[in-house]
């Protein structure tokens, strides 16, 4: 049974304890919606000001004790979460430099998020996560290399989160130059690793609608390619691997939309 929480507000409305007390908050006839170390709390006893108070959620940044209370479902949970309010215009209202504060002396994120590095996909914006919510690891493509894997191997091993994402989105630039087999500089041996993902998608067979031009193939090789550097992370690293198989964490995959602004993911 959850504790039962007053407000004794006095002549104090509503509205104004809200702006000048909490750092992100939302309110509906019969909800307040804010947040205090990410704890959902639901009381139907809850009374602020004689308001009757159905939902309370209070938005500050993670300890390490309440970092220590997700799991890697409710972390994907939040996730989901983010990403209706961002799809629904319903984005929390934060206090950024109030985070900052908080998360000066550490971080306690619940998630480590793999994103490609196209200017539309930003993990914090999609998923309406503030400072210290995510690790965000980003490099076109979203594909692992020794140096990501061990930035997700510190992220979960040493600093506790709980869910690895690799998040790719529709219509990647990447995706297409490895479609194309495209090849300039540097550039050339990044799209080198995407195109296994192309030689994955079977369909369809012929050369002349296995390219850029064909969105369809192009997002089906994305996906192919999240599928595949989920394996790839399974297999090359020993630690999340192990940490995988005992609970401890999840590795997820995931598909952004460019035009609807929805993550589909893949559990």
């Amino acid at each position: 049974m959850l504790p039962q929480i007053q407000f004794k507000l006095q002549s104090i409305s509503l509205q104004t304890f809200c702006k000048k007390e909490l750092f992100g908050f939302e309110i509906t006839d019969d909800t307040i919606i804010f947040r205090l170390r990410k704890i959902e709390i639901i009381d139907d006893t809850i009374r602020v000001s004689n308001s009757k108070v159905k939902k309370l959620i209070i938005m500050k940044a993670h300890t390490k004790e309440t970092q220590a209370q997700m799991t890697p479902d409710s972390s994907l949970q939040e996730l989901i979460n983010g990403n209706q309010r961002f799809t629904q215009k319903k984005e929390l209202e934060r206090n950024l430099m109030q985070q900052v504060k908080e998360t000066s002396t550490g971080q306690y994120p619940h998630s480590t998020i793999l994103s490609c590095i196209d200017s539309r996909v930003s993990s914090e914006l999609i998923f309406d996560q503030g400072i210290g919510d995510i690790f965000s690891v980003r490099v076109a493509g979203n594909f692992v290399n020794e140096d990501i894997l061990g930035s997700m191997e510190f992220a979960s091993k040493l600093a506790g989160t709980k869910l690895i994402v690799v998040l790719g989105h529709t219509a990647c630039g990447a995706v297409k130059g490895a479609c194309d087999h495209a090849r300039l500089g540097n550039l050339t041996a990044l799209i080198k690793k995407i195109e296994p993902a192309v030689a994955a998608v079977i369909d369809p067979k012929e050369e002349a609608l296995r390219n850029s031009g064909n969105i369809d193939f192009v997002n089906e090789v994305a996906v192919k390619n999240v599928l595949m550097t989920i394996d790839s992370i399974r297999a090359k690293s020993e630690v999340l691997a192990e940490m995988e198989q005992k609970g401890e964490i999840k590795i997820i995959g995931g598909m952004y939309d460019i035009n609807k602004g929805i993550v589909n993911f893949y559990k």
